[in-house]
């Protein structure tokens, strides 16, 4: 077996060594000025603070029920995409992504625009009568979700469209022969087959909404604080090294872990199918 291939890898493995995975640890760890001492020292004071607590909480809370509207969204039209017949399949797909080109501040003062005080959905709910004056949509959580949605809902549909597309149209038919419906033939035989991908879109969505930073801050506002707006805090206004690193590795941790646990509930549901 010839061992090109592998070579072919060793200059890309390199550069993520030396340009991503060497100062990251670094700066996880040992930030410049700063001892690995107080780093742990800072994270056991944030991990036992009711205020840091919080605000990891919301960003858990947040990222996860993004993570979730967005598979949720995402793999039907992955799969109506990835099963379409039609010639235009490519351009709805084509279209699916194509938020994926335009740039995050772009898109978040859209949502800014849609739901101000002045907005068209407070001027929507004020003119059908269900209340006398636009209510405060804009720097609330639901304005968070719906931005990180709007936001990572793209990544979600490309990497199960990818899953879903690799599944053979064929035990469709066949399940559906042996008398399943269509809804149990897309649960017990397409997602079960598509869990790589589904594990993909969750760590892909959940790590972008854990630690988005421009719409949580734009949406947000100071009242919906989360790891990435303090992170900024730390690293630009107070410039505390300690406080940096010490947030930025419970980001890290949060990513691994939602990941590692889609994961196992991915194989569970596989070994189940």
């Amino acid at each position: 077996m010839s061992r090109k291939p592998a070579w072919l890898l060793l200059p890309g493995l390199v550069f993520i060594l030396l340009g991503f995975a060497i100062p990251s640890v670094a700066m996880l760890i040992a930030p410049p000025g700063v001892s690995t001492g107080d780093v742990f020292a800072r994270l056991g004071q944030m991990l036992t603070d009711p205020y840091s607590l919080g605000i990891i909480g919301r960003t858990l809370g947040l990222g996860l029920i993004t993570t979730a509207t967005c598979l949720v969204l995402g793999f039907p039209i992955a799969y109506l995409l990835a099963r379409s017949t039609s010639r235009f399949a490519g351009m709805w797909l084509a279209l699916a992504i194509f938020p994926l080109l335009l740039s995050n501040v772009v898109r978040t003062f859209g949502w800014i625009v849609l739901l101000g005080s002045q907005g068209a959905i407070g001027q929507l709910i004020t003119g059908l009568g269900f209340a006398s004056e636009a209510p405060q949509l804009l720097y609330t959580e639901l304005a968070v979700v719906l931005g990180m949605t709007q936001l990572f809902l793209p990544l979600a549909i490309i990497s199960c469209y990818s899953a879903v597309a690799q599944v053979d149209p064929g035990l469709d038919d066949a399940a559906r022969g042996l008398g399943a419906s269509r809804t149990r033939t897309l649960w017990t035989v397409v997602l079960p087959l598509s869990a790589p991908g589904l594990v993909v879109a969750t760590t892909l969505v959940f790590a972008g909404a854990a630690t988005a930073y421009t719409t949580p801050y734009l949406l947000g506002g100071s009242s919906q604080r989360m790891l990435a707006t303090e992170l900024y805090n730390y690293s630009n206004v107070t410039v505390d090294w300690a406080s940096a690193s010490a947030t930025a590795l419970i980001m890290t941790l949060l990513v691994f872990l939602v990941s590692g646990l889609s994961s196992l509930l991915s194989r569970g549901k596989s070994v189940q199918s």
